[in-house]
């Protein structure tokens, strides 16, 4: 009798277990995520954990929450977390455990895009380069060598996260997680295989067994029970809708800019435009909004993806630097309040949708007798609309969605603003401007004979420097005959710079850019009666981070001939060449404090012939809290590193349709400095001033506010 009771009582254990279990799971139904069997409305933030510091986490997370967001949402960087096969890094700003449980103590969930692909403007689309060298790899295709890495890297993470009891199945804040990334957009040029794929990926997820949904974004052919989920501005009007009625309708990525490129202009996305379609997607029954970025941070070191600017998603809710963005923010905030406060009946009521004028619409939610909501479209871009509904007369300001959380009164339109907009402000603290507080050192430029790694034809460029360098030289030398006159060195590059020297003079660079393949140039040059080295520095901005094949692309110089006057020239196409990876500094590491007297460093040289030049100086840190940056705008192109932490590559010489440098203020994070002494460390591939340089502490102040500030204000 006694093992009788002892038997139900471990059944009645094992039963309450399995309950608090399945309640601690996250399901979904055609409406929305469930949680703790719950219908959840949802709203996310993009973040990126290596986009930003460990110390910037807190306030990032708060001011996200503050805002009314619910989630945190970020990818998984495979190349920050596995930079050789095998060998892991998950400390500093790759510590994504600490993140999660930085966001789980505030509160909030987490949406963990795994990928591996992520794509994200981030180097390489964020596969470590040595994937490139697996014999007989294809990426992102049912390529069992590709399949293998994906899967081990993959599980890497699921497991890390189950052993820190992080899915919400364990009582931790992950809810959602993603396999893969926008693969529609490349599926087609697999063929069969990239359907096989897709199948293939979303089993292997889903048989890691989270116990939490997996999603995949841009994918209508996502199988059970993948979600299919939509991306883009306007998902609202462009989502198909999940392609199953038992999924809910997901919004991944809503764009709150865009990211911006060298020579591009900033895309400047308005708080009216966000709130319309995010109002717009929740009426046509969307219950998760993720925008995409609410902080954009920094590509620190070579982190960011072919010409992509050292600072992303500047525009997003939070700046750069953490700061908020008005009204873009508040504006959102209020949108989030609003929405949340009728969720009852968006959750759970009945909708009906019918038309209030010619370009007016009406979505409504009933639940019962009781709960009501309703979201009044115009979609007249030009004029206001008067529209009727429930007797009620409701003016609608042009394209705005005006939001009835009771039916009756209207308190939240989409393009009426009341958050009070704010300009950022950049106050100098110290120019860099006294000669005697630099050092230089010039790049030694190698000539064929230098090079031990020769080679009867162009390499290519990221084979051949497995991606350790931005830099690779490519050197060859020739003797012309009398007749060459006037000769002129003509170039053709699928790198994205080329820095041409003769006899080891600096003659002229040229450039790619993000929306064109390759480049050429033609540049006119001296030559000796004997002997000429000819040595051109290609040059990588970052590798490429989407599209099919990316395993076989090409970089690097594909053409080099020298033309004479009349029809005499030299191909060197196909011709004995030398090469260099890197420069001599890089593999010095001259940035680092320990091998900083590895160079002669001497004072600041005068001369017109400065490119390839590394500069150092010491400051001292700005009193304050206020996020700091470099304002680099008398250099030209080069990266910077302070305190041995890479802040990015900088180009302000590529400008912009209307003249002006991309990016000028690059961001030093506090937790890089010390109260002073710290080592600011240049590499200046043209012909810059340093002695412009300035440090600036960035701050805000209310548009409408005096301008106290000695300064101009940056980036209003």
């Amino acid at each position: 009798m006694e093992m009788v009771w002892w038997c139900i009582y471990i059944l009645v254990a094992v039963q309450a277990s399995m309950a608090k279990a399945g309640e601690d799971n996250v399901t979904y139904d055609g409406r929305s995520l469930i949680i703790n069997g719950q219908r959840k409305l949802l709203f996310s933030g993009s973040i990126h954990y290596p986009r930003s510091t460990p110390q910037m986490w807190p306030s990032l997370i708060a001011k996200a929450k503050e805002g009314g967001v619910d989630v945190i949402q970020t990818y998984v960087f495979w190349n920050m977390h596995e930079p050789q096969p095998g060998e892991y890094d998950f400390s500093g700003r790759n510590d994504l455990v600490k993140f999660i449980k930085e966001i789980q103590a505030q509160g909030l969930y987490v949406c963990l895009r795994i990928g591996p692909f992520i794509e994200s403007e981030w180097n390489y689309g964020g596969f470590p380069f040595w994937l490139h060298d697996v014999p007989g790899i294809v990426y992102r295709t049912n390529n069992e060598p590709f399949k293998l890495y994906m899967q081990n890297f993959t599980t890497k993470i699921v497991n890390l996260m189950k052993s820190e009891g992080l899915y919400a199945s364990q009582g931790g804040p992950i809810i959602l997680s993603q396999i893969e990334n926008e693969y529609q957009n490349v599926e087609a040029a697999f063929h069969e295989k990239g359907a096989a794929y897709v199948k293939w990926a979303a089993k292997m997820a889903v048989d890691l067994g989270t116990g939490v949904p997996w999603v995949m974004c841009k994918q209508t052919d996502a199988p059970d029970p993948v979600i299919n989920t939509c991306n883009g501005m306007r998902c609202g009007e462009t989502f198909g809708g999940p392609n199953s009625p038992n999924k809910p309708s997901m919004w991944t990525e809503d764009w709150t800019s865009f990211y911006q490129v060298y020579g591009g202009e900033p895309y400047i996305r308005s708080a009216e435009d966000i709130a319309f379609h995010v109002a717009l997607f929740i009426a046509k029954k969307g219950s998760y909004i993720n925008y995409y970025m609410y902080h954009g941070g920094t590509n620190f070191g070579r982190t960011s993806s072919a010409y992509v600017i050292t600072s992303y998603y500047d525009q997003a809710p939070l700046d750069e630097y953490g700061l908020l963005r008005q009204p873009k923010w508040g504006h959102l905030k209020e949108l989030h309040a609003v929405i949340k406060n009728c969720s009852t009946p968006l959750l759970q009521g009945l909708q009906t949708n019918f038309s209030i004028g010619p370009l007016q619409q009406a979505y409504v939610f009933e639940q019962g007798k009781g709960a009501c909501a309703a979201f009044l479209v115009n979609n007249d871009s030009t004029r206001n609309a008067t529209v009727q509904f429930q007797d009620k007369a409701f003016e609608l300001l042009p394209k705005s969605i005006g939001i009835l959380p009771d039916c009756r009164n209207m308190v939240f339109n989409t393009a009426e603003v009341r958050t009070m907009p704010n300009k950022r402000i950049a106050t100098v603290s110290e120019v860099f401007d006294a000669v005697s507080s630099w050092k230089e050192w010039k790049e030694e430029i190698p000539n064929f004979l230098d090079t031990s790694l020769q080679s009867d034809s162009l390499l290519e460029q990221m084979n051949t420097t497995k991606d350790v360098s931005d830099y690779l030289w490519y050197t060859f030398s020739f003797q012309p005959n009398s007749s060459c006159s006037q000769p002129v060195l003509h170039i053709e590059s699928l790198g994205h710079v080329a820095h041409s020297y003769i006899n080891s003079k600096y003659v002229e660079a040229g450039h790619g850019s993000h929306d064109t393949i390759g480049f050429s140039m033609d540049v006119p040059i001296s030559l000796n009666d004997g002997m000429n080295n000819v040595s051109i520095l290609s040059v990588m901005v970052g590798l490429q981070d989407s599209g099919a094949y990316m395993e076989s692309k090409y970089a690097g110089l594909n053409n080099v001939n020298i033309q004479c006057s009349g029809s005499n020239s030299y191909d060197f196409t196909n011709y004995t060449w030398g090469y260099q990876i890197g420069l001599k500094g890089e593999k010095l590491e001259i940035y680092k404090e320990e091998n900083l007297e590895k160079v002669e460093w001497s004072e600041i040289d005068d001369s017109t012939n400065t490119s390839l030049t590394w500069y150092k100086t010491t400051f001292d840190a700005p009193v304050g809290d206020d996020p700091i940056a470099l304002n680099m705008s008398s250099m030209q192109k080069g990266q910077v590193w302070v305190n041995e932490q890479s802040i990015g590559r900088y180009w302000v010489s590529f400008h912009t349709p209307k003249g002006n440098p991309s990016q000028t203020l690059y961001h030093v994070p506090r937790s890089f400095l010390k109260p002073s002494g710290n080592v600011l460390i240049v590499l200046e591939e043209l012909n810059g001033d340093p002695l412009q340089i300035s440090l600036n502490t960035i701050s805000v102040a209310d548009f409408n506010s005096p301008n106290s500030y000695n300064h101009l204000p940056q980036f209003i």
